[in-house]
């Protein structure tokens, strides 16, 4: 058994490692040939002159993801907290299936629900087309919210009972019990929910590509249309070819780069809360 778990250990890692050789073998030569501060700050992006910039895109991929995490974190920690330690059981039994059938809704039909729901609502709000960062972040901090909560829960029912107990002993309320005692033991679980929530996030294509009005210019305002980077991936890669092709491939190694950079700030900030 020892073989077959180290086996299936090494897969993993395998795949992982050829993930990482293709996308820089094919995405390094294209940044090289385009110029690394032509493509990653570059302002427009027009394949049939031959400009690749793809600042824009960086930029609309950066204000999604932040307005889903300023939406989803509140309402998915909130929501785990509410779960751990105020829902009655009955109540538990119908909110829980709940949250993890919308982990398993198509991202396609939360756009849907994103094009027939938000977007007509900010169009009769601000009176503009609807389609932007403020509909694409509404409707991934609703995409998360699976994610964050069940991670959450799980830390915050890990949290040994004493230490509710023991603050709740020395007079606290109930409430800063949780939040100065629980949540704080639960912290590395908590951030674990959040950095998979904000891959999440900067991962999802269908949904963006319905909403954000997939606008390759830098937006100036939450109402703004907006193109992400892997939005514009999906949209261009069945058409390409050459170096065209291969940006786009490199606009993928950008993203898994920022992922890279999200987990490895992440497993920091857990080595310096548990020295």
């Amino acid at each position: 058994m020892k073989i077959v778990f180290l086996v299936c250990a090494c897969i993993s890692i395998a795949a992982v490692v050829l993930i990482c050789i293709f996308m820089f073998a094919n995405g390094m030569p294209a940044i090289q040939e385009i110029g690394p501060i032509k493509f990653l700050f570059g302002t427009e992006w027009k394949p049939g002159q031959g400009i690749f910039g793809i600042g824009p895109m960086i930029i609309g991929s950066i204000y999604v993801t932040a307005g889903a995490m300023i939406i989803g974190v509140p309402i998915g920690l909130l929501t785990a907290v509410f779960l751990a330690k105020y829902c009655p059981s009955t109540l538990y039994k119908v909110i829980k299936p709940i949250i993890n059938l919308m982990a398993g809704i198509p991202s396609i039909i939360y756009g849907f629900f994103g094009l027939v729901a938000i977007v007509p609502a900010i169009q009769d709000i601000f009176g503009t087309s609807g389609k932007g960062i403020l509909a694409a972040s509404i409707l991934l901090g609703m995409m998360i919210l699976p994610t964050i909560i069940n991670t959450a829960e799980s830390s915050i029912r890990a949290v040994p009972i004493s230490y509710f107990e023991g603050a709740l002993a020395l007079g606290a309320t109930k409430e800063r019990s949780i939040f100065k005692t629980v949540i704080p033991a639960a912290k590395s679980g908590v951030m674990s929910g959040i950095i998979l929530g904000m891959g999440r996030a900067i991962g999802e294509t269908m949904a963006v590509v319905m909403i954000a009005g997939n606008q390759p210019i830098f937006p100036d305002s939450i109402l703004s249309g907006t193109r992400t980077l892997t939005t514009n991936i999906v949209l261009e890669m069945a058409y390409s070819t050459g170096l065209h092709r291969k940006a786009l491939i490199a606009t993928a190694v950008v993203l898994f780069v920022f992922i890279l950079i999200i987990n490895v700030c992440f497993s920091i900030l857990n080595r310096r809360s548990e020295s």
